[in-house]
């Protein structure tokens, strides 16, 4: 089993598998631009139709290391009340690959003339592909690495609530309620991997502070919670600067640290890049760090409704 421990044990307990629980989901540094994927009432928040792609490659050079895309779009209604959305996400670490299609759906309410509340809800699909026994072990005949899971479909939905003004938001979203499992458990076999999902709750929240008419500051913020692993929140500090270039740090506790830039190539093109480096375990020391990058483009069709700008969120 000593391949097996210096490549693939710490992504499969990362994963969750067996009776270990742990985070599941997969991370972004760049969450904030990434909210649909979180938050199903964030669907139509940005009065425009919006793509949002996201590539993450994490802890290079480590072998089975995990590697994730998303792909969102979402859009407001005729009706000023009604948000809708899709996300696709593709997440694979180790042998393992999980990809998921989820449809979002939310209910904006304006509390004032400045702020709003949305309430949202999710149906999706995931199918969830193991590889067990590709991996290279020094025993061999291990049955708990005998049987593949081979293209598992598990449907799940998720519910979220977002509040947002000109230059605050928060929101809280449970994306994935039911707590399927990926693969059967032979009751009559004692030794075989298996995985279920676990619930995870999430709180987001950020704001703009205007420091000067060239300078705006944008604190950030991403909680993750879920059953028997320790609360895990990202921290992100950026600069605006000129209402187009953003300067960013960011810190994941027990996790990572790193840095974040971005540009806004035209009011409705923006793009991100940054580079994390996880401290948390002593195996990643061997890693090269995590690199993310993303795009967003607003859509803006012509209407008698003038569309804000800047959308700060």
């Amino acid at each position: 089993m000593k391949t097996f421990k210096n490549t693939f044990l710490p992504l499969i307990l990362i994963l969750g598998c067996g009776a270990i629980k742990a985070q599941q989901d997969a991370m972004y540094t760049h969450y904030m631009y990434n909210t649909l994927v979180i938050n199903p009432a964030y669907a139509g928040s940005r009065e425009a139709l919006t793509i949002t792609g996201l590539h993450r490659s994490q802890w290079v050079n480590y072998k089975g290391a995990p590697m994730v895309q998303t792909l969102s779009l979402h859009s407001p209604l005729r009706n000023e009340h009604l948000g809708i959305g899709l996300s696709v996400t593709n997440d694979k670490i180790g042998p393992t690959n999980n990809t998921s299609a989820v449809l979002d759906f939310a209910y904006i309410m304006k509390l004032n003339k400045k702020s709003k509340l949305a309430l949202g809800l999710s149906a999706g699909a995931n199918m969830f592909q193991a590889n067990l026994s590709s991996v290279q072990l020094d025993q061999q005949a291990d049955p708990s690495f005998k049987n593949d899971v081979n293209n598992r479909f598990t449907p799940n939905f998720g519910f979220g609530a977002y509040y947002s003004r000109e230059r605050f938001y928060a929101g809280v979203s449970i994306p994935k309620i039911m707590q399927n499992n990926y693969s059967d458990l032979n009751q009559t076999t004692t030794n075989t991997l298996a995985g279920k999902e676990q619930r995870h709750y999430y709180f987001i929240a950020g704001g703009i502070i205007k420091m000067t008419d060239n300078l705006d500051f944008k604190p950030t913020t991403f909680i993750k919670v879920t059953s028997a692993a320790p609360i895990q929140a990202d921290v992100t500090a950026s600069f605006i600067i000129m209402k187009k270039v953003l300067l960013g740090a960011m810190f994941r506790t027990g996790d990572a640290f790193g840095a974040l830039v971005g540009l806004d190539l035209t009011e409705q093109f923006h793009v991100g890049y940054s580079y994390d480096y996880s401290y948390g375990l002593e195996n990643f020391k061997y890693h090269q760090g995590s690199h993310e990058i993303v795009l967003r483009y607003d859509f803006i069709f012509s209407s008698k409704k003038q569309i804000r700008t800047p959308r700060y969120f």
